[in-house]
C-alpha cells in the first residue's frame, strides 16, 4: 500500500533522514534540494540548488548557487533580472573560449514539487 506524503512532509524527512550535503533532483530542471549539514551552533537545513543540467537531466556543475530563504531568492531574482548582468554575460561569450560538453550519466531519485 502506497502512502501518500505531502511536500513538507517529504521536506522533513529529507531533512531529518538525508546525509549531510545530500542533493535530489526536482521535477523543476536545474533545481535541487540540498541538505545541508549543522554548522557552528546552527541546525541542518534544507536549501535550493539552482544549477544548470545537461540534457541527461544531471548537474553541470559540482556545486550551483545555493539558496537558504525566500528573502534570498528574492534578493538573487532581482540580481538576476538586472538588464546589465545580461549585456555582460554576452560580452563575456565574445571573449571566452568555446566550452565543449560532456555527457554524463546517472540516476538519481527525483523530488516532486
Amino acid at each position: 500500500m502506497y502512502v501518500y506524503m505531502t511536500v513538507d512532509e517529504r521536506l522533513m524527512q529529507f531533512l531529518k533522514d538525508g546525509k549531510d550535503w545530500e542533493r535530489k533532483a526536482t521535477t523543476i530542471p536545474g533545481v535541487f534540494l540540498l541538505k545541508l549539514p549543522a554548522f557552528r551552533g546552527k541546525p541542518a537545513s534544507l536549501a535550493i540548488e539552482i544549477n544548470p543540467v545537461s540534457s541527461s537531466g544531471s548537474a553541470t556543475k559540482k556545486r550551483g548557487v545555493v539558496i537558504r530563504s525566500s528573502p534570498e531568492l528574492e534578493e538573487i531574482s532581482r540580481l538576476l533580472s538586472n538588464s546589465k548582468l545580461a549585456e555582460l554575460a554576452k560580452n563575456m561569450d565574445e571573449v571566452n573560449p568555446e566550452k565543449i560538453l560532456t555527457k554524463s550519466g546517472g540516476s538519481e531519485d527525483i523530488f516532486e514539487i
